[in-house]
């Protein structure tokens, strides 16, 4: 009797597993489609508040939903659904224009109708210049992380330049960058680096901005490939972006890692976290 039993006893704890299953991947959708999806930094164009190897949520409720919410774009919603536009400073979340395909992370200098302008090294918005003063230097420590992306850049320092790299304290080395504070004419500020006078970003033409675009800028402004170019002046520069490419804004850092952790040496799993940029909000 217990074996006639067994069949319909297995079958129903497999139909409940599968259920189980179907529901925690509608979970997942709606919460990474609707709510909060992580994001990770792979570059340099946002230091010195974004390092590479931090990992931070975005929030997709704040500019509306489009199909670029969705995971691998899905085409299910028509156009852009409770659209509201990001205010200046924010930073966000966005498919690339040239693929559509690609998430990006940059902050909203420009919104429609504005007139953006670089000029030796200054930002104008709508023929005024934004306040830029001059604060301590970046100071970080040069991580694999750091050298694994400058190899694949080709560029044999991983401070950019070796007159900005320098030996630290605790016998390693250390990146030393020219750090300014910007401050929008809203009254928000943030930190940028201007690494270098005179390169093709600090002098620019002057760009308006369409309805329903935005001009977006990497914090590094000698690293971003950003709103100052195109795709055809420039390898992975983003143009001016429509807003409906947004996905979402910066919420908060959830962890950091300074790549030096190996899958098989468990304790370099801790050794490499930076504990001290979590929780860091936007």
């Amino acid at each position: 009797m217990s074996e006639t039993q067994a069949g319909p006893t297995q079958g129903s704890e497999w139909r409940e597993y599968g259920s189980f299953l179907l529901k925690l991947a509608l979970f997942v959708f709606v919460l990474r489609s609707f709510i909060i999806s992580p994001f990770n930094i792979p570059s340099e164009s946002m230091q010195p508040r974004l390092l590479i190897g931090d990992y931070l949520l975005v929030a997709k409720w704040p500019y509306g939903y489009s199909k670029y919410s969705l995971p691998l774009s899905l085409p299910i919603i028509p156009g852009r659904i409770f659209a509201s536009q990001p205010s200046r400073g924010d930073v966000v979340v966005f498919k690339a224009p040239m693929t559509n395909g690609t998430d990006y992370i940059k902050r909203v200098i420009g919104l429609p109708g504005d007139v953006i302008q670089m000029r030796g090294g200054i930002l104008e918005i709508n023929g005024v210049a934004v306040k830029k003063e001059r604060i301590a230097d970046l100071v970080i420590p040069v991580t694999q992380n750091m050298r694994d992306t400058a190899e694949l850049d080709r560029n044999p320092f991983p401070c950019w330049r070796p007159d900005m790299e320098e030996p630290s304290a605790d016998g390693g080395s250390q990146c030393r960058y020219p750090r300014y504070r910007e401050t929008l004419p809203e009254g928000k500020s943030y930190e940028i680096l201007d690494l270098q006078n005179g390169l093709e970003g600090d002098n620019t033409q002057a760009f308006v901005v369409g309805e329903d675009d935005l001009f977006l800028m990497g914090d590094n402004r000698d690293r971003s490939a950003d709103s100052r170019w195109t795709p055809i002046d420039k390898p992975g520069a983003i143009g001016i972006v429509p807003q409906k490419n947004l996905v979402g804004r910066a919420l908060v850092s959830v962890f950091s890692t300074d790549g030096s952790s190996h899958w098989l040496l468990p304790w370099t799993w801790f050794t490499a976290m930076r504990p001290e940029r979590i929780g860091r909000g936007f």
